[in-house]
């Protein structure tokens, strides 16, 4: 049995999908029924006993400067290519501290504190089982219950990947050194990090997923999902003026 023993979470990005609410404030921070996202987030760990946390900032990095203040064991680390690279880079700002680490994506609210329970059996995402047609990474297993493949344009019956990993102390390493070797060669900068060990070198790897509930946590990718769940935000779905909720 695994054990994580710290987390990085990536909120460098400029959240273009979600302007103009992002002119001013970084995705990671928006409130969702008056909490910042990244708070849930934060609070989660500490709750799971993970509390040696780093935040990857770049984009308005200034807005993040008192969140080690909030919570004792917070580093900012700055990835100074967010707005050359995918995120990618941000890992890679981290790589240092991803032996034994969880991975998040700093858009997400987490409702259950469960879904980030430091135990793991084997590197890998959690994700929620699907029947229905869904557009978002979806992973099969194979018949020991490793990740046999990834389709980045989704489909039916497989387990919805959720921007949550855990990394063991060697693969964690190895993902480091791979995210090295990637980041060297233009060509994978445009890359999510994720491309590295699904689809680059997917044969150093032998990944799992790790169950949750459809409600655990939710992920943003876009207003209209913002607004879906802190209708606050609705009134300015089509107005242009979002940025004035926040």
């Amino acid at each position: 049995m695994n054990r994580v023993r710290r987390a990085i979470i990536l909120a460098a990005g400029e959240g273009t999908r979600l302007r103009p609410l992002t002119l001013d404030t970084p995705k990671a921070l928006l409130p969702v029924n008056g909490r910042p996202m990244i708070h849930t987030i934060l609070d989660a760990l500490a709750q799971n006993g993970i509390r040696d946390v780093t935040v990857v900032v770049g984009y308005k990095k200034e807005k993040f400067a008192s969140l080690p203040e909030r919570w004792p064991g917070v580093r900012l680390v700055e990835n100074p290519l967010y707005d050359k690279c995918n995120n990618i880079s941000s890992l890679y700002a981290a790589r240092a501290y991803l032996p034994g680490a969880m991975v998040l994506d700093g858009d997400q609210v987490i409702y259950d504190p469960a879904a980030l329970d430091p135990a793991f059996d084997r590197s890998g995402y959690n994700c929620v089982w699907t029947d229905e047609p869904t557009g978002e990474w979806l992973l099969t297993l194979d018949g020991s219950g490793a990740v046999a493949s990834c389709s980045r344009t989704g489909g039916t019956h497989g387990w919805r990947l959720y921007s949550i990993s855990r990394w063991s102390e060697a693969d964690g390493a190895r993902l480091a050194g791979d995210l090295e070797w990637a980041m060297g060669q233009e060509r994978y900068r445009s890359l999510y990090w994720d491309d590295v060990a699904l689809f680059l070198r997917p044969e150093a790897y032998s990944l799992g997923v790790r169950p949750m509930g459809a409600g655990d946590v939710v992920e943003i990718d876009s207003l209209a999902e913002l607004a879906a769940i802190d209708p606050g935000y609705a009134p300015y779905l089509d107005s242009g003026e979002a940025k004035d909720h926040v």
